[in-house]
């Protein structure tokens, strides 16, 4: 591991954290691609199969920051455990659903309470901001938290769908579900590095962290990015079963995602000076232009290089967008304004999913990446329009405190304790 990455290491508790988190955020990749391919297994069209998993999404946008905000509220391990509880208890559900030809409402009922799942990411990137805030070193810490969340994608949508295409359908969500609880637990177990909570006093200011314009206009954004995301998922999968392999859209969504864990990997070992706004305008519109390509991909090797080339500008994009998140938002509501982000990628997803599924059964695969072009296209219409939004952060909490007083340099020492619990 290149030295900036192991510098952050050198933190107490760190290695424990990041490894729960990556276990515990492994659903993110593989719940949706699970269940389309156990949808279609168990003989559903990918309407259906996209409409169930865009129900999930919107829940979890509803959800989602509501958990974060009690989270910011009350602390990880008081909400995060009964959420998680909540969410298994759903996809449980949903399963069995499926597999016992229930109603197909009861799956939409179903896919609904389990948008309740938290959203594990956000929850290891505040640890690493009470950590690192104001230093050079957050920068590498969200650089390494998007190379994991690339991990994710490169091994959970083949892992999911070779699961539920060659062992039984239910088997991609049955493994994602295990991971989560896996993870939520052992993450909320290490309470030293755990950021302290804000509990509401009479002059607290109970407002949503969404009240930041810059915080609007990214989430925004990224609501027309999630829809890219959803549809090259959609009409990936559906490419690969049109050239009379399934199983190898899974490996192609990993090629896509390995391509932006390599970008990633390089720009957090790069040092930027000046505002990290232009670069992110660059980061969005690169992702829509790299869209073009897939449109014209005729078979599978031509697919497989134009993902790769397109996802070399996602991990770039989301470590400057963590970082600009950092920046418009009061540090007592962090994990809701990083939520939010999530929330409007999950809407995305859900728009892109369901809009590319249709267009999917009615058009054919290679028609399907007209939705993400569109989307694409849309991101970077929204990122110009607030563009001047950006130049306005929100003042929170003085730097280098965790907002409750406590110096970076006390959080570090305790978080020695972790290591000592676990060694």
């Amino acid at each position: 591991m290149p030295s900036p990455y192991r510098a952050i290491f050198a933190a107490p508790g760190t290695k424990g954290f990041t490894a729960a988190g990556l276990i515990g955020r492994m659903p993110l990749s593989m719940v949706g691609i699970g269940v389309l391919t156990m949808i279609t297994e168990l003989g559903g069209s990918y309407a259906l199969a996209g409409a169930i998993t865009a129900t999930i999404a919107l829940s979890a946008a509803a959800v989602g920051p509501q958990v974060s905000r009690l989270v910011d509220q009350y602390g990880q391990r008081r909400v995060l455990r009964p959420a998680t509880l909540v969410a298994a208890a759903a996809v449980t559900g949903l399963l069995l659903s499926a597999a016992t030809d229930w109603p197909r409402w009861t799956l939409f009922v179903f896919a609904v309470v389990a948008g309740c799942v938290p959203s594990v990411g956000s929850m290891v990137r505040a640890r690493w901001t009470t950590l690192f805030r104001d230093t050079p070193q957050l920068h590498t810490a969200y650089s390494f938290e998007s190379i994991l969340d690339e991990l994710c994608f490169i091994v959970g949508p083949p892992l999911a769908a070779t699961l539920s295409a060659s062992w039984f359908p239910e088997a991609g969500p049955v493994v994602a579900l295990v991971c989560l609880l896996t993870g939520v637990w052992w993450l909320t177990a290490l309470t030293a590095t755990e950021p302290k909570p804000h509990p509401r006093h009479p002059h607290t200011d109970r407002s949503s962290a969404l009240r930041s314009p810059g915080l609007q206009v990214l989430v925004a954004t990224f609501a027309a990015t999630g829809a890219i995301f959803g549809s090259v998922d959609v009409s990936t999968l559906a490419f690969a079963e049109e050239q009379g392999n399934k199983a190898l859209g899974g490996v192609f969504l990993a090629i896509w995602a390995f391509g932006s864990c390599l970008a990633g990997i390089v720009f957090g070992l790069l040092h930027f000076k000046g505002r990290a706004e232009p670069r992110w305008m660059l980061g969005i519109s690169a992702m829509a232009v790299s869209m073009i390509p897939l449109l014209l991909a005729g078979n599978l090797p031509f697919l497989a290089v134009a993902l790769f080339v397109s996802g070399l500008a996602i991990a770039p994009t989301m470590i400057t967008t963590m970082a600009l998140i950092e920046a418009h938002v009061p540090h007592a509501k962090l994990t809701e304004g990083m939520t939010w982000i999530s929330t409007g990628l999950a809407v995305g997803i859900a728009l892109g999913s369901s809009v590319a599924g249709w267009v999917v059964d009615a058009a054919g695969a290679r028609t399907g990446y007209v939705v993400s072009l569109s989307a694409g296209v849309t991101a970077a219409a929204v990122a110009f329009a607030g563009f001047r939004r950006l130049t306005r952060p929100a003042q929170g909490e003085e730097p280098g405190t965790d907002g409750d007083g406590d110096s970076r340099a006390e959080r570090v020492h305790r978080g020695g304790e972790d290591a000592g619990h676990m060694a």
